[in-house]
């Protein structure tokens, strides 16, 4: 069922790496860096299964630390949503977020947070992390983010046609999840 997906994740990745090196004195990332692992957004169902799938593979303490922090973080996305908030501005930690900064499923982790400190453009907008050098007028390789969406509703696709649509905030999965 994942297949396909850890080959976007492997292109995608490889694409990452590749502009990290062109543009290396304006990419930041690094280790223990989490600014990317505090914005707000949403991922798709396939992604949401492969979630799932790291996530239960962890030690239960783990995952009832997460499951606490999923808890807040819905909270503050519902807070979010219905204030009407822009999402590409908001700040939410992370559920999958551990104490020393890392992520505890990394190689689940979704498109959004792969394709964080490098340029993205999705829908004509152009975004890049505020930690990164990239400077405004100038242009870069970007990872182009409709594209890819638009393959990982084909592969939610494969998973459910009625819910491939849609798109969920990672607290609410690992919350719903839970609750089976």
């Amino acid at each position: 069922m994942f297949t396909r997906l850890e080959e976007l994740y492997s292109t995608i990745d490889a694409t990452v790496r590749h502009i990290a090196a062109t543009c290396s004195s304006e990419v930041k990332c690094r280790k223990g860096c989490a600014d990317c692992c505090h914005a707000a957004f949403d991922i798709s169902l396939i992604e949401g299964h492969y979630i799932l799938k790291a996530f239960r593979d962890l030690p239960r303490n783990l995952r009832r630390s997460a499951l606490k922090n999923a808890e807040i973080a819905l909270k503050q996305w519902d807070i979010m949503i219905n204030d009407g908030l822009e999402i590409s501005t908001a700040r939410i930690r992370c559920p999958l977020l551990g104490k020393d900064d890392t992520c505890i499923i990394y190689r689940a982790r979704p498109v959004n947070c792969r394709t964080y400190g490098v340029p993205t453009e999705i829908d004509g907008k152009g975004q890049v992390c505020g930690l990164s050098r990239f400077q405004t007028g100038k242009t870069y390789p970007t990872v182009k983010l409709n594209q890819i969406q638009q393959v990982l509703l084909d592969l939610s696709r494969d998973v459910s046609t009625e819910m491939a649509g849609r798109r969920w905030p990672v607290a609410s999965i690992l919350l719903a999840d839970s609750k089976k």
